[in-house]
């Protein structure tokens, strides 16, 4: 199944180019080893509006996956789980749950990422870190259960 990808970078430093962004390169590597299609790449400052514009930019131009790096820790400015948990329609709370156990294996700060991943209108949206590694790991952890979420999304219902 060839899945259409869009990745959108949540940070207000690399949005005012204080530094470049790496999150997304690097997702945008991973989707592509695993045989997806980038459609579409974004990068935006930490404020609501901005990651729920994106979201939707990118669901219009066909994304039936996205993936946003960054956004997902502690710090105040961190709010790109409410901003998705705003426009979506229901949250898998497993694909949270499996980053954050694998990741323990890896830091003990783990405990402290908020990813999350949620269905927003026919899409699937995986709220990733913002650390590239952390990121790539993350998706890895869940990647089996993507294709069939998305074939599940994009069914047509059938009529009785």
């Amino acid at each position: 199944m060839q899945i259409q990808v869009g990745i959108i970078t949540v940070s207000d430093r690399a949005s005012k180019g204080l530094y470049d962004d790496l999150g997304g390169p690097a997702l945008k590597h991973a989707a592509e080893d695993y045989g997806w299609n980038v459609l579409a790449e974004a990068l935006v400052p930490d404020e609501k509006r901005e990651i729920q514009r994106a979201i939707r930019e990118q669901i219009n131009k066909g994304c039936q996956l996205i993936l946003t790096t960054g956004g997902t820790g502690v710090a105040l400015r961190d709010v790109t789980p409410e901003a998705v948990r705003e426009i979506s329609i229901r949250e898998l709370p497993g694909f949270g749950e499996i980053m954050r156990i694998e990741s323990m294996k890896i830091t003990k700060n783990a405990i402290l990422s908020r990813n999350l991943a949620v269905v927003v209108e026919k899409s699937l949206v995986i709220c990733l870190p913002g650390k590239p590694s952390g990121a790539v790991e993350c998706l890895s952890f869940v990647v089996g259960a993507i294709p069939h979420c998305i074939e599940v999304l994009q069914e047509v219902p059938t009529s009785c």
